[in-house]
């Protein structure tokens, strides 16, 4: 064996030596984090959240450890570390210390805020003329009142939770900043994408390419979306308001289109339903929907979904608040699509790799799934149609999805670009910028106040530097789409299969994508699973026709 040869190998032993100890204290720390987390926003108790904080600074201040870094990235700089698997960790691995190397008491200061900021969140009263209401029923209220002045009073009192977290997000927003300058960034938001191997100019890039290939199809829609609305609620298309747009942020599109999801799920047992068709794929949810208990909602309930791998060994849960429509039908489909990714992870993969490729990644799944209730082969396969009622719905269906993807793609933008101007200067107009990127992006009439209705987003305080993974997980989930269709199923771009019963969709997606965990980067995975870089066309091509 070469001196070289040698040197490698003893560099490569030092880091799994180093790794081996660093798992035995993460992983079990990470897991009653976890647990904390769940804990806290099932029952909404402060000594939930406190001890949540506490162990997320221990955990953090781990990674804060200099010493441990300085090995760390010396054994980068060397690029004596080339096994695969030990070098993805290692990237992985440089880059979650690298983000903590910042002074204790900023680090706890940040962990401190961004606890008591959630907490703030979950907890928030939102009230309608003094009337206590839960999240779910302000969007109940904008989806079915056809009163403006009840709509309105929801919208605001949506918005009430901006006005109650926004000071101190600003100030959570320029520790984090701080963080970020210390490090040599110039803001966070460039920072967070570029330790999360994104780089900010080419996924704003990839935006502006979609804008470009779905303006008109919007602005069509849009008109469409305002005539139908203007007539509903019996006003001037020009008197039109945000909460006339039947969600609080216009999200997603109004259903105008008679497409009757709602009337579809009303009533209908949707846990049932999303067992039943995860188990037609050969992927039973029997055991996560089981540890995820209770899923209703309940008083100081974080009134909010998402899925959590407690400790990468099988413990997956989805917090839930069901109740049983279109909405929650939608958010089982997109919440389990996490969870099976998390369950066919390789779990022979060392444990800084048993998780998903990218944030986005598991997006696109979540969301490839979430697309499956306005399609109605799928509803049919269901027994939630019969086969004149899905011919006749078939086309409504379409246009609602379309609108839902285009009209989601705009929010996003916005969400996107506020963000990244959020960080780059806090000090601004950010209620006027706010407004201002609303009207451009989504075509939306300001009110004629000033409230930071920006804060009223959870994601700015819980998840920052994240929205824009959402619009990448659409883009890759309709190129993942298409690759099945062409590649697997042997279908065209115009074809529509349930995807019920279909065990080559399970076999076609733990081979390309789950299995693999974060063994490569998100672009090589997307690369070996569809056989070109990401590309915002295969969406365009789904979304923006004309139907």
């Amino acid at each position: 064996m070469s001196h070289g040869a040698s040197a490698q190998n003893l560099d490569e032993m030092a880091f799994q030596s180093f790794l081996d100890t660093h798992n035995r204290l993460i992983a079990p720390l990470s897991k009653q984090a976890a647990l904390s987390y769940f804990e806290a926003t099932q029952t909404g108790k402060k000594e939930a959240y406190d001890r949540y904080a506490d162990l997320s600074l221990v955990e953090r201040l781990i990674y804060a450890d200099p010493e441990a870094f300085g090995r760390i990235k010396a054994l980068k700089d060397t690029g004596k570390v080339q096994d695969p698997i030990l070098a993805r960790q290692l990237t992985l691995l440089y880059n979650a210390f690298l983000a903590n190397q910042i002074p204790p008491e900023l680090l706890e200061r940040i962990t401190r805020k961004e606890a008591s900021v959630e907490e703030t969140f979950n907890t928030f009263p939102y009230e309608i003329d003094g009337q206590r209401v839960s999240n779910n029923e302000i969007n109940r209220i904008l989806k079915e009142e056809t009163d403006s002045t009840r709509l309105e009073k929801a919208y605001e009192a949506q918005k009430a939770v901006g006005k109650a977290v926004a000071p101190e997000l600003l100030e959570l927003v320029r520790l984090r900043n701080e963080a970020a300058n210390y490090l040599g960034f110039p803001d966070y938001y460039t920072m967070s994408l570029k330790l999360d191997e994104q780089d900010a100019s080419e996924v704003h890039a990839l935006f502006d390419e979609l804008k470009a290939l779905t303006d008109g199809p919007y602005k069509a829609l849009k008109e469409t979306l305002d005539q139908a609305l203007a007539i509903r609620y019996g006003i001037q298309k020009d008197a039109l308001m945000p909460w006339h747009y039947q969600d609080p942020f216009f999200q997603a599109a109004p259903d105008v289109f008679g497409a009757g999801t709602e009337a579809l799920f009303k009533g209908k047992d949707v846990v049932e339903l999303t067992k039943f068709y995860y188990a037609s794929l050969g992927i039973p949810v029997y055991d996560i929907l089981a540890r995820s208990q209770p899923i209703t909602p309940a008083p100081g309930k974080n009134p909010h979904a998402y899925t959590i791998d407690i400790d990468r060994l099988g413990d997956i849960r989805v917090f839930l608040n069901v109740e049983n429509d279109a909405y929650w039908m939608d958010t089982l489909l997109h919440e389990f699509g996490h969870a099976i990714y998390d369950r066919y992870i390789d779990p022979e993969l060392p444990y800084p790799l048993r998780t998903a490729a990218h944030t986005f990644v598991t997006e696109a799944i979540a969301m490839f799934f979430e697309r499956l209730p306005k399609s109605a082969a799928w509803l049919l396969d269901m027994g939630l149609l019969d086969p004149s009622g899905a011919k006749r719905l078939a086309p409504s269906l379409k246009a609602s999805l379309r609108a839902d993807e285009l009209v989601f793609a705009r929010w996003d933008m916005v969400m996107a670009r506020f963000e990244r101007q959020l960080y780059e200067d806090p000090s601004q107009d950010l209620d006027a910028l706010w407004w201002r990127l609303v009207h451009d992006y989504q075509g939306l009439k300001p009110p004629k106040r000033k409230n930071p209705d920006w804060a009223a987003k959870i994601h700015f305080s819980s998840s920052p530097a994240y929205y824009h993974n959402y619009l990448l997980g659409e883009l890759l989930a309709s190129q993942l789409y298409a690759t099945l269709l062409n590649d697997v199923l042997g279908a065209n771009q115009d074809a529509e299969p349930s995807l019920v019963a279909e065990p080559r969709l399970k076999g076609f997606l733990i081979e390309k994508v789950f299995r693999h965990g974060a063994r490569y980067r998100w672009d090589e995975l997307i690369k070996q699973a569809t056989g070109q870089p990401l590309t915002p066309e295969f969406f365009a091509q789904q979304f923006a026709q004309t139907p």
